[in-house]
């Protein structure tokens, strides 16, 4: 089973801060020197990024002192095409049940036959230059 990137960028239980630290061989205090801090805040700063509550700024700090640098990205757990197409599948789908709804009480139902038809035909005809991603 291959694995996806996320799950290769996945941050150790500790945080990235304490797993390179320790794999470099520096301490607490030794980054505390570099940082220009005191040795509790790298605690601190080790505590908040594996809490996911540290800003961006301190740990590429952080990094730098370290030797390292930050890469911060976002991503994508499908393709990005597929998350626009899932959209516009959840408007259209959306859009005709209400049609079909409003026909249900008219007594003119055309039944489940055709609708992912129906669907792919509201997507390519109706939402093809529309903001999906604005909420009605």
């Amino acid at each position: 089973m291959a694995l996806k990137p996320a799950d290769r960028l996945r941050p150790p239980p500790k945080g990235w801060v304490r797993a390179i630290r320790d794999s470099i061989g520096m301490t607490g205090v030794q980054l505390a020197a570099r940082l220009g801090v005191r040795p509790q805040t790298i605690e601190a700063i080790e505590k908040s990024e594996a809490s996911g509550s540290i800003q961006l700024s301190t740990l590429r700090r952080a990094a730098e002192a370290m030797d390292c640098t930050l890469v911060y990205a976002l991503v994508p757990n499908n393709s990005l095409e597929d998350a626009v197409y899932q959209r516009a599948r959840k408007i259209a789908i959306r859009a005709l049940q209400r049609v079909a709804h409003t026909m249900r009480l008219e007594a003119q139902e055309t039944g489940d036959a055709g609708m992912e038809a129906r669907i792919e035909a509201y997507i390519r005809d109706v939402l093809k230059d529309r903001d999906l991603w604005k909420e009605p």
